[in-house]
């Protein structure tokens, strides 16, 4: 049996039930997570975790770029997963930052091109 069989099942309409301050979970990638601990721990303040309380939270955690050790964290705080959701893999930090790392050496190879440019002009009036 894989984890994802033994995993318990909740459906989205049981963890709407859960947006509180003192009751509060949260959907990432198809799994569930009660944060309800981690609230007042929360380095970006309470209120950014629970304005996704009792919803998903997958494209906000991810768009934020949380460390490895979020990760871990929240790997600790995990219920189980929601029913008919597709759980995808968790996006490391490491393959983030390597994204990252593409798109800023492709703005600095485009940056370089229109300083040459600039300079042949200048130096060939």
């Amino acid at each position: 049996m894989s984890e994802e069989e033994e995993l318990k099942v909740f459906t989205f309409e049981e963890v709407e039930q859960h947006k509180a301050n003192d009751d509060c979970w949260i959907v990432y990638n198809g799994k569930v997570y009660d944060v309800t601990s981690y609230i007042e721990e929360h380095p970006g303040g309470e209120e950014v975790i629970l304005e996704c309380g009792g919803a998903d939270a997958t494209e906000p955690f991810d768009d934020i770029g949380h460390s490895e050790d979020a990760h871990e964290i929240l790997a600790k705080l995990l219920l189980g997963r929601v029913e008919g959701a597709p759980v995808k893999a968790s996006v490391s930090s490491a393959s983030t930052a390597e994204d990252s790392g593409s798109s800023n050496n492709l703005l600095l190879a485009v940056l370089v091109a229109i300083l040459a440019g600039v300079a042949y002009y200048f130096f060939n009036q």
